[in-house]
């Protein structure tokens, strides 16, 4: 099982995705604390997200864990699957109104770093973290 969750295409050229999405999560979770108001807590309750403070932190929790293991090429399949899940969550819960009320085109321009986060995440659910990634460095001594 835990072969399969660090295997990797080798793909010299992952390293790009992973530090996009790795680096936006980690950013995105340091700003959770940071900044509650406008980032974390606040802004969960804004969009009317139950237990806003819980999830803030929770949310921002794993923003940073798993950004950081997506960097280091760590568990990269692993850690994906929650920042995927975040990002299809950001999308139904802020995109959504925005595509009721001000139509398809704004809606895309309002979440086009949102849908690169969500494939992007997917991608390295797929792929792996590629050559160089400790992942792969540990494929290689099992």
């Amino acid at each position: 099982m835990f072969q399969k969750i660090i295997s990797s295409d080798y793909s010299k050229t992952t390293i790009i995705i992973r530090l996009m999405v790795g680096a936006v999560f980690l950013s995105e979770g340091i700003q959770k604390f940071l900044f509650p108001a406008i980032r974390g807590a606040g802004r969960f309750e804004k969009i009317g997200l139950p237990s806003p403070e819980f999830l803030g932190a929770f949310v921002g929790t794993f923003e940073i864990v798993c950004g950081a293991l997506i960097l280091l090429g760590l568990l990269t399949r692993l850690a994906s699957v929650p920042t995927l899940v975040i990002m299809l969550v950001a999308i139904a819960t802020t995109k959504s109104e925005i595509l009721v009320n001000d139509g398809f085109w704004v809606m895309m321009h309002g979440s086009r770093t949102d849908w690169a986060m969500l494939l992007g995440s997917l991608f390295l659910i797929i792929k792996g973290g590629g050559k160089w990634s400790l992942d792969s460095t540990f494929q290689k001594n099992n």
